[in-house]
């Protein structure tokens, strides 16, 4: 039965549209905390919590920049579960999102909103 339990763990952590679209946003490498924010229009705080239960899932890792701390995927086979589902579902991740408000270092080097796939 634990076998079960520690697969039904990481379903869970996978049940929240809000991990779901981070993930995605993580498909194209690591991003900041506050990237995410200005992409998916949620405040920090509430971000942050997504985040703890997909580390606490085994999925993401971080490291801190300065005042920046950033997440990367660390299961990329995560991904082929997502996509099975979404075979299977028929549903698709949004399309790209300008991102206008991301004051990290990477973004603000740059002088046009970039655009992200979700």
């Amino acid at each position: 039965m634990e076998t079960y339990q520690q697969e039904s763990r990481l379903y869970k952590a996978l049940m929240h549209p809000v991990r779901l679209a981070i993930l995605d946003l993580l498909r194209e490498g690591e991003a900041c905390v506050c990237h995410m924010e200005a992409l998916l229009g949620f405040r920090q705080a509430y971000i942050s919590q997504q985040l703890m239960v997909l580390r606490e899932a085994g999925l993401l890792e971080m490291r801190r920049e300065g005042l920046n701390i950033y997440y990367r995927v660390i299961r990329p086979e995560i991904f082929a579960v997502m996509d099975a589902m979404r075979k299977v579902t028929g549903v698709q991740p949004a399309r790209p999102t300008k991102v206008n408000a991301c004051t990290c270092p990477n973004c603000a080097a740059e002088s046009e909103p970039r655009l992200i796939r979700l």
